[in-house]
């Protein structure tokens, strides 16, 4: 299909260069220092006011105010994984072990895209709009520091994406309700009583009850929750012993549990532990678990995605109804706060996210900075309709 866009080819190539500049030299999650400088040289050049706030990493800028109206907000991501690269592009990484594998290089682009095209209307928008460059979301920690910082302050409504490799450049995947999962992380730590392995009477085995524990997890899914609702429980790691003949007198899960519910999601989480205790009780051993607390699910406003749909249809963009997808994102931290629309970007990438030959069409780019640019457009002219100023 063709790539209906207005900012015109120099700007679209200026965007990708942006792009390739970013994923040449990726940082990692809250030692994202040289990106937030670049970022910040980058809105310069159009003179787009950046906002003091407490932020080590990232920025938080704003354009628009000139006519009274509301303050709503659009946020791209911006920090790497530690993945080697393995794409052999002229722009591949320079810093080994490294690697935009998520195409966090291509939202923060499309951001600062969109930041220049809004800058070129700024008089004319009926009210203002707040560009967070967040750091830290691969660790889920990003959303919150800037929530602590106050640059949500006055945000009536926030806005983002995320790439999606499966839907082809020019398609917008917009969904109310859920979209991405919570993701919780676990480490269950079970102790035995270590013995000769040829005695194993003389001991408690936590591999053997370890072992146990992973297959009754299973039954969490298939038998604690009804078949309409979404979740996933993996156990991703089992370590226990040192040697070939001694049974050792611990052993270690760690895994993820993801749900898109959060009554759903409380209710996993103290079956997971019960499971835990009771399987370990069986064989007269212990277990003590320890969460790692990930992001809620992502809930998208239903409101905020009939705008979403509005504006690719003008645009001539196909909107589509994705999949929710059991991966985690802290946009959802955003959402606990005020309304949001998260969406996927299509942008026809051979490989899944965090996959060490990751890459994207950049055509997605130009796509990107038109829905944006015109999204914020629409959601600050549709906020004063009543339906919108109830809500809040």
């Amino acid at each position: 299909m063709p790539y209906p866009t207005t900012i015109g080819e120099a700007k679209a190539d200026r965007f990708i260069e942006i792009r390739r500049r970013l994923h040449r030299y990726p940082e990692l999650s809250g030692e994202e220092f040289e990106t937030t400088r670049r970022i910040r040289e980058w809105l310069g050049e159009a003179g787009i006011r950046i906002l003091d706030v407490p932020l080590a990493t990232g920025i938080v800028a704003e354009v628009g105010g000139y006519r009274e109206g509301p303050v709503i907000a659009l946020r791209a991501d911006i920090d790497a994984l530690p993945v080697q690269e393995e794409t052999g592009l002229p722009f591949a990484s320079e810093i080994p072990g490294r690697m935009h594998a998520c195409g966090h290089d291509f939202h923060t682009a499309a951001l600062i895209g969109t930041a220049h095209a809004l800058k070129e209307r700024e008089h004319d928008l009926p009210g203002t709009v707040r560009l967070i460059f967040q750091p830290a979301e691969e660790k889920a920690k990003g959303a919150r520091q800037v929530i602590d910082s106050g640059a949500l302050e006055g945000v009536r409504a926030i806005f983002g994406m995320h790439n999606k490799p499966d839907l082809p450049v020019g398609t917008i995947g917009i969904k109310e309700g859920p979209l991405m999962a919570a993701a919780d992380g676990f480490i269950v730590e079970v102790a035995g009583r270590g013995s000769h392995a040829a005695v194993p009477e003389a001991g408690l085995d936590p591999i053997v009850t370890a072992s146990h524990i992973v297959t009754a997890l299973q039954s969490i899914v298939s038998r604690s929750v009804s078949p309409l609702e979404s979740v996933v429980v993996s156990v991703t790691k089992l370590h226990g012993g040192t040697t070939w003949n001694v049974i050792p007198d611990r052993a270690v899960l760690e895994g993820t549990i993801r749900t898109f519910d959060e009554n759903v999601r409380r209710r996993v989480l103290e079956r997971f532990s019960r499971v835990v205790a009771g399987v370990a009780a069986a064989f007269d051993t212990t277990a003590a678990v320890r969460w790692i607390g990930g992001p809620p699910p992502v809930i998208n406003d239903a409101a905020l995605a009939e705008i979403g749909r509005e504006t690719a249809a003008e645009l001539g963009y196909e909107a589509v109804v994705p999949a929710p997808s059991p991966a985690g994102e802290d946009f959802a931290v955003y959402q606990r706060e005020i309304p949001g629309l998260f969406v996927f970007m299509g942008t026809a990438g051979p490989h899944e996210w965090h996959h060490p030959a990751f890459d994207l069409d950049e055509k997605a780019v130009p796509v990107s900075v038109d829905f944006f640019t015109k999204l914020a457009e629409k959601a600050l002219e549709t906020w004063k309709v009543s339906r919108m100023e109830e809500r809040v």
